[in-house]
């Protein structure tokens, strides 16, 4: 592989990444949104509804580009069983493993997201709910890793998403649906 190859790929695997971890957080918000009066003034149940399924839908092309992409990229040094095998990679074993982590858990929100009708509701629920700790875990694994969140610009986005995200999870935590 040349070096333009390597710098693409490099490239390649730093802007999927970010894209998934946006396309994760808008997931996460709307769908505490749906849960939550908070943010009722800026958006219907159905708009928040319709982001959250687009956006759920949007992380998983991204995160499988940023995947393919890490793989493809040699700088990165990931083997195939490092997308499953957390905490095994050869450099960075705990900001890589909390990403295989989320990345797993995450899969198992996707598809049972898909099976909710087949699902009794407490168990759905609570397999859902899974989707706060992989946002967690998304979160360190970008800030760990993600060289791109040095920047002043990516790091305040980035940690005020996850701001908001905390907060609106407390909120819903402590007081469930809130009124209007």
């Amino acid at each position: 592989m040349s070096p333009q190859e390597d710098l693409f790929f490099w490239l390649l695997a730093r802007a999927t990444g970010i894209g998934a971890f946006l396309a994760l957080a808008i997931a996460t918000l709307s769908g505490v949104a749906l849960r939550t009066s908070i943010l009722d003034r800026i958006g219907t149940n159905r708009a928040w509804r319709e982001l959250h399924t687009f956006t759920t839908a949007l992380w998983l092309p991204l995160g499988g580009a940023h995947l393919v992409t890490l793989l493809l990229d040699r700088t990165a040094r990931i083997a195939p069983a490092d997308l499953l095998v957390p905490f095994d990679v050869s450099y960075g074993a705990l900001p890589v493993g909390l990403g295989t982590v989320a990345l797993d858990l995450y899969v198992v929100v996707a598809v049972t997201g898909w099976m909710k009708r087949r699902m009794s509701q407490p168990l759905w629920s609570w397999i859902h709910r899974l989707s706060y700790p992989a946002f967690g875990l998304t979160f360190a694994h970008a800030v760990m890793s993600g060289t791109d969140f040095s920047a002043p610009v990516v790091s305040a986005f980035a940690w005020s998403i996850g701001f908001a995200v905390v907060v609106l999870a407390l909120a819903r935590i402590a007081w469930g649906r809130l009124p209007a």
